[in-house]
This record gives C-alpha cells, structure tokens and sequence, in this order.
C-alpha cells in the first residue's frame, strides 16, 4: 500500500463515527457476527416481518461508503476497471455478477463503487440480499441506507419499476463458495430465475464478472455433504459448509469474516444482453429460458477466460 492511498483510505476511515452508532460498528465488525446471526435464523430466533424499504436509501451514506471502498480497493487491491461505460446511465437493467470471496461482500461494494465513480450517487445501485442481512438489526440498519432489498422478483420489480439497477448473484453460495482451483470458473448453478426476472420486466442484463476477488479468501471445500448433514438447505438456505484458509484465522469455517488477502483484482462490465424478439410471456417456457440462461452464462465465463489470461494468483496479469 503506497502512502498517499494508505492516508487517503484513513481519512474515509475516521468518518466512521459520522454514519454508524457504535454499537452497531462494533456488532457489524465482530468475526463472529455472520456466526451469530446464521444460529439466531437457523433457530428462529429475531423472527419479524421484513420489508423493503426503499426510501430508506441515504445517498450521504452511499456517498461515503463508496468512496471508502475505491480507496481500500485501490490501495490493497491494485484495483481496476473495464467496460463501466456498457452500465445505462438511466432506466431499469439487470447486474448479473459472479459471486466470489465467501460472506464478505467485496464484490458488491466494487460494483456499486465503480457505478457511483462513473454515473454519480444519484444512479441508484440496488442489491439483492440475502434474508440474513436482514434479519441482523445493526446490518439491516445499513443495507436499508446503502440500498439493499431483499432477494426476491417482487423486490426486483420495485426496484425496476423506479428505473433503478437490479445487483444479483445467481450462483449464491454455490459460486462464493466455490474452490479455490475453481477461480477461474462461473458457477451460476443452473439457476434462471434472473432470466424469467428480465423477460418478465423487459429489461436488459449488464453481466459483471471479477478475477482476483476469489483469491483473497482461499476455499477448500464448499462442504456440500456437511451442509447436508447439517440440514443448512432448510433453516438457512444454504447448500454448502465451507471450509477455508485466510487472514487472520489460518483454516476456519467460511461463516466468519476475515481479512482479505491483498489480491490485484479487476472489475469488468459487458455489454448488455436483450432479446427483443422476445415477450414477458416467453419467461414461462422453460426452452427459451435455457437458451437465454446458457448465453448470459457463456458471456460471462467467455469475460473471465479473458481476465484470467496469463494471470498469477494475487500479483494479476502479466
């Protein structure tokens, strides 16, 4: 980390106070956290009624979130950009990104990073999260104000419906968690709603794919069979156990948070895919559906060979 980045990422840092309560900060910083809040789900623990809210936005907080995370990416990462001019400046569309580096949501802050960098806080980025996230009082605190709805077409259909940016990872836990010797793979899991998802709302897919990010958590395994035994499938809508090696834990559990090891890593953005021949009735045959799924799938993995070319772990392409 050069100097002048490693000041300027300490003076985003002590505006901390400014935007978090700190017994949130402290919460929301505890390893064991996702530990916690998985148990207290699992259990049916904190059990309330969720809903999106998505006037809760806070675009100071987004604002400073952003920049935050270009200064730590740039510095610790060696970060990069390509393709964030494929994004629309305005109306609705669909970010489909490969999911990397386990429960720490690197990849999502990068996105909306170079979004904001580009089209400014006011193009509205919007995750699809997890249940969990909200389930946590002090990270449903800040997902509201970062702009985080819940993972679900209704949801997606608000957000399109405000001509806002849908964020979403098809592959889930199967792709975050995926090998390490898998880095270099898209694993969306066969799963398509997100194509039923655009067809239905007419709206384009802008694919956003990462190298680099799945190198600063080393996965093992996803632990499939233990996630089984565990029954994860039906109390956390988990398919996996993933056992990991990283900073500062050594060989850990992948359901704590960890400190990144320092990869170069690289963002880039598609073109976006439409299919005009196509009507909101088309989601329902599952032939259509395939065809689409299969050509998203191979765009992006077709991105990931390029960025992976000639690339060595953690230093970047030579």
């Amino acid at each position: 980390m050069d100097e002048e980045a490693g000041v300027g990422a300490w003076q985003y840092l002590r505006q901390i106070p400014e935007h978090f309560r700190w017994r949130d900060f402290v919460h929301l910083t505890s390893p064991a956290a996702p530990v916690v809040t998985v148990l207290g789900y699992g259990l049916g623990l904190k059990r309330r009624r969720l809903e999106d809210d998505l006037d809760g936005r806070d675009p100071a907080f987004v604002r400073w979130a952003m920049e935050t995370t270009r200064a730590v990416a740039r510095s610790w990462f060696r970060w990069r950009v390509e393709g964030v001019e494929h994004v629309p400046a305005e109306g609705a569309a669909l970010l489909v990104g490969n999911h990397n580096g386990g429960l720490m949501p690197i990849d999502t802050l990068l996105t909306m990073a170079a979004i904001e960098d580009r089209l400014g806080v006011e193009r509205v980025v919007r995750p699809l999260a997890h249940d969990l996230v909200f389930y946590d009082r002090a990270a449903h605190r800040a997902a509201i104000k970062l702009g985080l709805v819940r993972a679900g077409h209704s949801s997606a259909h608000a957000v399109f419906r405000r001509g806002d940016l849908a964020l979403v990872y098809p592959g889930s836990d199967l792709d975050t968690m995926r090998p390490f010797r898998e880095r270099d793979r898209v694993v969306l899991g066969g799963r398509t709603g997100f194509v039923r998802l655009a067809l239905t709302a007419g709206v384009p897919i802008v694919p956003v794919v990462s190298a680099g990010t799945h190198e600063q958590l080393i996965i093992l395994s996803r632990g499939e069979r233990l996630a089984r035994a565990l029954r994860l499938d039906v109390w956390a809508r988990a398919k996996v156990f993933p056992i990991a090696l990283g900073l500062p834990w050594g060989l850990f559990p992948a359901f704590f948070f960890y400190l990144p090891l320092p990869a170069q890593t690289t963002l880039a953005f598609g073109e976006p895919i439409a299919w005009p021949d196509l009507r909101p009735q088309d989601a329902d045959d599952p032939a259509v559906v395939q065809r689409c799924y299969a050509e998203v799938e191979a765009r992006m993995q077709a991105m990931l060979d390029r960025l992976s070319r000639g690339r060595i772990p953690w230093l970047g392409q030579r």
